[in-house]
């Protein structure tokens, strides 16, 4: 097999990949695999689609969470979703290979979407990339039972929600004491003026229940980083998979253009 050839726009790839990396300088072999990545990867986010690059856990059960993004972004039209672990992998050793493939596919993309369910994971570090410059106007974040943190507890569906699951999952609680606190908390809401029923609160919790998952936790790093996105209205809070899958509709829709416009 011959050895790839740089790209057209090389000299822009490579300002990319030594953000990434410093100032290392990069060995034959190593630029050969950058080639050749760049060549097979970034055409597609160079085409007339629009591309959403999904961040989140691999691993079950959120990977299922992630895919279902995949899958409600695949049915636009006009649209090019795609996973890092889904593509062609930098075969070096030497190098940090996620920073690169990380700074290319980000730097390329039209937009980044990323699903959140928990404060570990690879998903931490990427949340604090796409947080700022150069990343932060195109990025939107969907993360599972978050809400800000207000004096006003009871300010919105969400708020009640994750109160209630928090305390359908605390074990010292009866059953009954449990139940009892639950309904006088929707009552509370609703007095209050929150839009939200018994029913939606205890389908939720029964889902969650079923699928043997705590609310999700996150650290007050997590939380504000949320909330930075939330105030530019790009968070899209969520507690089950179908109101993920409704999530998907708030990101911006594919906007076709040219091939020569990139």
């Amino acid at each position: 097999m011959s050895d790839p050839s740089p790209p057209p726009d090389a000299t822009e790839i490579m300002t990319v990949v030594h953000d990434a990396i410093g100032d290392l300088e990069l060995e034959p072999a190593e630029k050969r695999e950058i080639w050749r990545f760049t060549r097979r990867e970034l055409p597609y986010l160079w085409s007339q689609r629009t591309s959403y690059f999904i961040l989140g856990s691999y691993r079950d059960p959120y990977l299922r969470r992630l895919r279902a993004v995949h899958n409600e972004l695949t049915k636009r039209l006009g649209a090019y979703p795609f996973v890092m672990g889904d593509l062609l992998e930098l075969p070096t050793e030497r190098l940090n290979t996620f920073d690169i493939m990380f700074s290319l596919l980000a730097t390329y993309s039209d937009y980044i979407v990323g699903v959140f369910e928990k404060e570990s994971g690879g998903e931490a570090p990427e949340l604090g990339e796409i947080d700022d410059p150069p990343f932060f106007d195109k990025s939107y974040v969907l993360p599972r039972d978050y809400a800000w943190v207000t004096d006003a507890h009871l300010e919105s569906k969400q708020h009640v929600i994750q109160a209630a699951l928090e305390m359908a999952f605390t074990d010292d609680l009866t059953e009954e004491r449990t139940r009892s606190k639950i309904e006088s908390l929707v009552d509370a809401a609703q007095a209050s003026g929150v839009d939200v029923s018994g029913d939606e609160v205890r389908n939720v919790i029964d889902e969650r229940t079923a699928e043997g998952e705590k609310p999700a936790t996150y650290s007050w790093v997590h939380l504000n980083k949320f909330r930075k996105f939330e105030l530019h209205d790009r968070c899209f809070p969520w507690t089950t998979e179908e109101e993920l899958r409704t999530a998907v509709a708030e990101l911006p829709s594919p906007t076709p253009r040219p091939e020569w416009d990139r």
